[in-house]
């Protein structure tokens, strides 16, 4: 029997600074629970198509948006100059927690009787962490993928490629051990090297830094999953991030997992199969608990 793939619609909102959102979305013929996909810096929603048909797979509604500066989203945005992507535009970085709150409140809307569950992967998941510290109520479960604990000295600045100079010539071999992955990014038009200092400067730059607010809800589960190569944060920081959300947050369901070997991309790495798939058994254990065994 073929394998069923997801059919993609693409559709528009316009945020409350007036820049049109794009966004994406693929559904199983009847969804169980809804999950928004939440890129990172230099690339785009579209790179995550498999990502989405394996949710679909698992009976999830899918949601991705290009955020601002990036992808379709940029492009209307700076009117096809691809050399302004990346470029936020007004509001910056809370304007863009803006679009996914957004965004959110859309898929409820849609889906108003769903589980809904969000996953940021690197910058999307600064953003992923900065919306939980705000609006951790539009979500029941949150998974931060590619993270750091937002820091100064547990999150790396830039310059991501530097240990991994040795292994090509691209820049990007800090991004996944495939190399297909590698290739395929060098040759997008739409991707661009992930410097946060030169795109975003120095005010908006800052405002990625920040800890897990002691005002989200206890009850909250976090997946927070990296690779232990990650050039970004790695397995330290990614344990830091891990205690402070138990710790600081109070949360009781807090879950990290390092693969080992893994770089940034592990939504893109040798081992994405596996990585996925942990993924979806994590939510749907947290979103469709099992009731309780009977004794005696």
């Amino acid at each position: 029997m073929p394998k069923f793939t997801a059919l993609r619609t693409e559709s528009t909102f316009v945020d409350l600074q007036g820049v049109t959102v794009h966004y994406y979305r693929w559904q199983p013929g009847k969804p169980k629970a809804a999950i928004l996909l939440v890129h990172g810096l230099g690339e785009h929603a579209l790179r995550y198509e498999h990502v989405a048909q394996r949710f679909v797979a698992a009976g999830y509604a899918v949601w991705a948006i290009d955020q601002r500066g990036h992808g379709a989203t940029g492009v209307e945005q700076h009117g096809g100059d691809l050399s302004k992507l990346g470029k936020l535009g007004p509001g910056g970085m809370r304007a863009a927690v803006g679009d996914l709150v957004s965004a959110l409140k859309r898929i409820r809307g849609e889906h108003p009787s769903l589980p809904l569950a969000i996953l940021g992967h690197s910058w999307g998941s600064v953003l992923t962490q900065m919306l939980l510290n705000a609006h951790d109520g539009l979500v029941d479960a949150a998974v931060l993928s590619g993270t750091a604990y937002r820091v100064p000295g547990w999150i790396k600045p830039g310059d991501y490629n530097a240990r991994h100079t040795h292994l090509g010539d691209t820049g990007y071999e800090w991004l996944s051990r495939d190399q297909a992955v590698i290739d395929a990014f060098v040759e997008d038009p739409l991707t661009f090297p992930a410097e946060p200092l030169r795109v975003f400067g120095p005010i908006e730059g800052v405002r990625q830094y920040g800890v897990p607010s002691r005002r989200i809800r206890p009850g909250l589960p976090v997946l927070i999953a990296g690779g232990s190569d990650d050039s970004l944060g790695g397995t330290k920081s990614l344990q830091k991030l891990g205690e402070a959300y138990r710790r600081r947050a109070g949360l009781s369901d807090v879950t990290v997992v390092v693969y080992p070997g893994a770089r940034h991309e592990i939504l893109n790495e040798i081992n994405r199969a596996k990585v996925l798939d942990d993924i979806v058994e994590w939510l749907d254990a947290r979103l469709f608990p099992a009731p309780a065994r009977q004794t005696g």
